[in-house]
């Protein structure tokens, strides 16, 4: 019999330096190019859990597209610059703050989109009716519909969309529809949403789709979270609404009686060529489909209404997190009043600075947030930054359950906006592909207002004095999500 003796000091020893070299190449690797706290969350990681570190910075370690795709998004920019560069889109408002005619300039650099005057916008802040006004729209079509959202089903509260889908589609109106993959797959009505979109003859693919086996794979957690509708180049739907019940038709909402609110703004003139134009780009990234000969861009130059518009798209597609910027730009250059709606509230220092240093200068600073939260991580970790915000003189408003305040807004002062889909979290900044709407207009910021109103009638101050006496397994919950927050 052969005697077969294991040395376990080999093994240690293979642990050892392999732990080592882990340690000093992820010293070397992880902060290139990588904000300094999401370095050190990453690095916090690897030390603490080696092997399971180093498994999952593999696997979402990366924030950026490939490099094929984010190629596509630089032609797409080149293109839409060249195009638009000659054009006069509308007559601008008077007299705009130098601040404003630089935010716009690096807009244009960034997001390659125009500012665009003689616009009209409209705010939709019911659930349903929203729904239903872009159905109407819809059903107006001659020539084309394109609809993309981060979540479409087909329900009972979105029947009527989609049977304005089915009828224009069966006069011969070219349907498009881009949905997000990772964001649709498994949920309820998924087979059916699809099989709908077939019978009607819709054109529609998955947005950021994880089918390795197809050859189409990038980080998995990287998403398209727009929602925008363009009918005819002429109408134009944004905002922060899935085309979906407000329950999301999930068992655990339904059980906690959650309904989503949201708002959409309605969009007439110039504008609407620039939303349709971040629709041609995915549709482009996904299909390698190119429809500029069929559908003129910049084919409408004068509107019914009298505001300034500039979209702004962004996400890992791009080089820089250009809501980010456009965030923070505008927080420093409000002068008295800043009022900011977000359900998932986790920024980053720079975005955290800038607001409480509104605050330092002595501007009202107001924070819309949800009192429910829906997703446990991100509620968490935004629940962490509220005592630094509080004690900055931030006044926290809490949207009362069982609703949750899904909306995506921002005012400053009375004369400027903006409105998408895009969260004021690291994830919308770094991780999302999203899409904002800036607008000039004392109206609009009205309509805002008005909103902004409703919403704080509807939710209860929570102040310094209350938070102080959060029990401390909840501040342990906080900060240790805080710190998973950073992980991009």
């Amino acid at each position: 019999m052969v005697d077969i003796t294991f040395d376990a000091s080999w093994w240690l020893i293979l642990v050892f330096v392999s732990d080592v070299i882990i340690r000093i190449a992820a010293i070397i690797v992880v902060p290139r190019n990588r904000r300094p706290t999401a370095a050190m969350a990453w690095l916090l990681a690897i030390y603490f859990i080696p092997f399971v570190g180093v498994l999952l910075f593999l696997l979402i370690g990366n924030p950026r597209l490939p490099r094929k795709r984010r190629r596509k998004q630089e032609q797409i920019n080149e293109y839409i610059t060249d195009t638009s560069s000659h054009l006069d889109f509308g007559t601008l408002r008077p007299h705009a703050p130098d601040w404003f005619t630089s935010l716009v300039t690096m807009n244009r650099r960034l997001g390659a989109m125009p500012l665009a005057g003689d616009n009209a916008a409209h705010l939709i802040a019911d659930y349903q009716e929203s729904l239903d006004t872009m159905a109407a729209a819809i059903r107006t079509a001659q020539g084309y519909v394109h609809v993309e959202f981060y979540i479409l089903q087909t329900d009972d509260s979105t029947d009527n969309f989609f049977q304005a889908l089915e009828e224009v589609a069966a006069r011969g109106v070219t349907v498009r529809v881009l949905l997000d993959h990772w964001a649709n797959r498994g949920k309820p009505f998924y087979k059916k949403t699809l099989a709908r979109l077939d019978a009607m003859g819709a054109q529609w693919r998955l947005m950021l789709p994880v089918q390795p086996l197809k050859g189409k794979y990038q980080r998995p957690d990287l998403r398209n979270h727009r929602k925008l509708l363009v009918v005819d180049g002429t109408v134009a739907f944004m905002g922060s609404q899935n085309v979906t019940d407000s329950t999301y038709n999930l068992r655990k909402n339904i059980r906690r009686g959650l309904h989503w609110v949201d708002l959409m703004v309605r969009l007439e003139g110039p504008v609407v060529a620039s939303v349709n134009a971040v629709f041609l780009s995915d549709w482009y990234s996904e299909t390698d489909e190119v429809l500029t000969d069929e559908i003129d861009l910049f084919d409408v130059t004068s509107g019914p209404g009298d505001l300034d518009c500039q979209v702004v798209p962004s996400g890992p597609g791009f080089e820089v997190q250009n809501n980010l910027r456009l965030f923070a730009a505008l927080l420093y250059s409000a002068q008295r009043r800043i009022t900011v709606v977000s359900p998932y509230f986790v920024p980053d220092e720079a975005m955290l600075l800038a607001i409480t240093t509104a605050c330092q200068r002595g501007l009202q600073v107001e924070l819309f947030v949800s009192e429910e939260g829906d997703q446990a991580m991100v509620y968490h970790a935004q629940r962490s930054y509220y005592e630094s915000l509080l004690r900055a003189g931030v006044k926290i408003w809490m949207y009362r359950k069982p609703y949750i305040l899904h909306t995506k807004c921002f005012t400053i002062d009375d004369e400027v906006a903006v409105i998408g889909s895009s969260n004021m979290d690291m994830r919308s900044f770094g991780l999302n592909m999203e899409i904002s709407l800036l607008v000039r207009g004392e109206e609009f910021v009205q309509e805002m207002r008005d909103v902004e109103d409703r919403y704080r009638r509807i939710s209860r101050e929570l102040t310094l004095e209350e938070w102080l006496k959060q029990p401390l397994r909840s501040t342990i919950l906080d900060n240790i999500a805080r710190l998973t927050s950073a992980l991009q």
